[in-house]
């Protein structure tokens, strides 16, 4: 089994939730690991916003991926025991198709002529991908942060798909607080000059619309505990601070310019407003006549881990909890872990020791 970054065609033409359909689309995608003769040893990762389907380093590339500590073998999600995909999400830009990709009906670069994308349909194009590899059920689908709605949507629109899952840091519904950050994130980027509805290219680039974007996204994944803890009201060294008037002073004002600065061009400004409107549109609600609850219901596994983190702001351990409970009324056996972990939403990144010792527990008992 090829480790490198692989791509499959999604069926034509592809039917988007709020209308329209893809023509020619793909899912990037990277393995690790034996898929086993019964075909019942596959876990699934559905990711976050801006990640790619890199998740760990492999044969066919050796960099470290976005949650490198966490998989490979003898690593809490073991590939010497499981067979692991993940997938760029549909609509993003590192390697699926989306808003930055080619329309092969007109031959030019999609951009807002892209179809409205639902996290539905993120998880459809994923079952679909699941499929194509002969898997008719997952050992596990595994989803963090949005990649969690992703999954819930895979899961409500494909009952018993999977045998179990695990949820982490994630939402059953976008709440005021998430939607209200994301718009101002949209609007930073769409009130860029350079964005010019979308029509931007190299030269005209909304590069300070997504540095404010990526700053009000980094400062809502942490914790404000982290942030007393890690800088306090540390000054910058005379020479290291800007000269222009009211230019960074303080050091966490740097570690945020730092941030954006590393952001800005490695992700498509359409794709990052189409994820992110998808993320507030998505409701499990939709599915139980306005109750997330009963729209948990069409959930059909048999064990499920929840995990969540007190500190974070975005997706908060209420929601977690409501997830939980939901999950365990369908008859699922349901393990909640509230962590107190002060990286915030973040945690499940860097907190590895902790996310790790809970992930690893739940699949020994598979």
């Amino acid at each position: 089994m090829p480790d490198a970054l692989q791509c499959f065609d999604l069926p034509s033409p592809f039917p988007m939730k709020r209308g329209g359909a893809l023509n020619g689309a793909r899912l990037a995608y990277e393995t690790w690991g034996v898929l086993n003769a019964a075909r019942d040893n596959a876990i699934f990762i559905l990711t976050g916003l801006s990640p790619g389907a890199h998740a760990a380093s492999n044969s066919g590339d050796p960099s470290p991926g976005w949650w490198e500590e966490m998989l490979g073998p003898g690593k809490p999600i073991d590939t010497n025991r499981w067979f692991v995909i993940c997938a760029n999400s549909l609509g993003s830009c590192k390697g699926s198709t989306g808003p930055a990709s080619i329309d092969p009906a007109s031959g030019k670069v999609y951009k807002l002529d892209f179809p409205e994308l639902a996290l539905e349909d993120v998880a459809n194009a994923s079952h679909a991908l699941v499929a194509h590899l002969g898997i008719d059920r997952l050992a596990c689908l595994i989803g963090n942060s949005m990649g969690g709605m992703s999954a819930l949507g895979y899961l409500v629109l494909h009952p018993g798909s999977a045998r179990t899952h695990v949820s982490i840091s994630t939402a059953p519904q976008a709440q005021p607080f998430a939607i209200a950050i994301r718009s101002l994130q949209r609007e930073a980027i769409r009130l860029d000059p350079n964005w010019r509805e979308g029509d931007y290219d190299d030269e005209h680039y909304p590069e300070a619309g997504m540095s404010i974007a990526r700053k009000l996204g980094v400062i809502t994944y942490r914790s404000a505990m982290e942030w007393v803890g890690r800088f306090a009201r540390i000054r910058l060294d005379p020479e290291a601070r800007e000269e222009e008037p009211f230019g960074a002073e303080f050091a966490v004002e740097s570690y945020l310019v730092g941030h954006a600065r590393k952001f800005v061009r490695s992700f498509d400004p359409n794709c990052y407003l189409y994820l992110s409107r998808a993320s507030d549109w998505f409701d499990v609600a939709e599915y139980g006549n306005g109750s997330v609850a009963l729209g948990l219901t069409r959930v059909r596994v048999e064990r499920a881990l929840v995990i969540g983190v007190s500190t974070d702001i975005l997706f908060p351990l209420s929601q977690q909890q409501e997830i939980a409970d939901g999950l365990r009324a369908t008859g699922a056996g349901v393990e909640f872990v509230p962590l107190d972990s002060p990286q915030g939403h973040d945690a499940f990144l860097v907190d590895i020791p902790r996310f790790g010792a809970a992930i690893a527990r739940f699949l020994a008992r598979l």
